[in-house]
């Protein structure tokens, strides 16, 4: 949309699609996230140090704003930074689309982040009824985020208007196997993985499931971004691969580093003894 002139639909969407504008909105994104995970994390550390629970109701605070402000950042960042790429495509749903992913595969890296550690001997007081609850969680928004894909993709298909159908179009034409893939990995695998009460019981089982999900996400992403970029020129290469890796192993770095900081459980936690105690029925 910046290398557009004289469209009369970007200039329809000019008071939003302007470049001042897209960076305020980029240092709001970014300022917030920062400012309420660093507050999040330093009320945690300071709640480790005294067990005052001013800390924990200062953390319940900023938890609450934090949800409001990100449910809503989330969805515009994601109008911003993929669905601007296709500037004459819209869809109402594209943001819950996007927040839904976000949520499904922070699910998927806890798993293999709270395995790992475990397997370190580090998270002891995580049993199989707290791995339980996150394959629930796991299965449970991967089914939603199909009700999202269906839901978007049901409603442009029907209501058949040129300016939304043409997303798909070129995704099902061009990207014919991924686009097909991307909801057998992101949804049926998961699905028939998870299903079983066990499944989600089992170490293996979750690690397997909570790798296909990213991977699965990943290539949904591929397919938002990457063919408004470069039409049917794009290809999954090692540039796509490489900088996956590197992001990956980056995230990772920054992750062990924090936690090498602080403790890895929340002693004073008011909840603390009831989550050791939890069972699923």
């Amino acid at each position: 949309w910046t290398h557009e002139h004289h469209d009369p639909i970007l200039e329809g969407k000019a008071a939003y699609l302007n470049a001042p504008f897209f960076i305020i909105r980029m240092v709001i994104y970014f300022g917030g996230w920062i400012f309420f995970g660093w507050k999040l994390r330093s009320l945690s550390v300071k709640s480790d140090l005294d067990p005052d629970l001013k800390y924990f109701k200062k953390s319940i605070y900023y938890a609450g704003a934090f949800l409001v402000f990100f449910a809503i950042t989330s969805s515009t960042a994601s109008w911003d930074w993929i669905m601007s790429i296709d500037a004459h495509w819209y869809s109402t749903i594209f943001g819950w689309y996007i927040f839904i992913s976000i949520f499904v595969s922070g699910i998927a890296v806890i798993i293999l982040l709270v395995i790992f550690l475990q397997s370190q001997g580090y998270m002891s007081h995580v049993n199989k009824e707290h791995l339980h609850d996150l394959g629930k969680y796991l299965f449970g928004f991967s089914v939603f985020w199909m009700y999202l894909w269906f839901s978007q993709y049901m409603l442009i298909w029907y209501a058949n208007i040129p300016e939304e159908t043409v997303y798909f179009i070129q995704r099902i034409e061009e990207y014919n196997f991924l686009f097909y893939g991307n909801f057998l990995i992101n949804f049926f695998a998961p699905f028939l993985i998870l299903i079983h009460r066990k499944a989600p019981r089992l170490k293996r089982v979750m690690v397997i499931g909570a790798i296909i999900v990213f991977i699965g996400h990943w290539i949904d992403l591929y397919l938002a971004i990457m063919p408004g970029v470069l039409g049917d020129k794009a290809s999954i290469g090692i540039t796509e691969i490489g900088l996956t890796i590197g992001y990956v192993g980056l995230f990772l770095w920054v992750v062990f580093r924090s936690l090498a900081k602080a403790k890895l459980v929340p002693v004073n936690h008011p909840f603390f003894k009831e989550s050791l105690e939890y069972h699923n029925l």
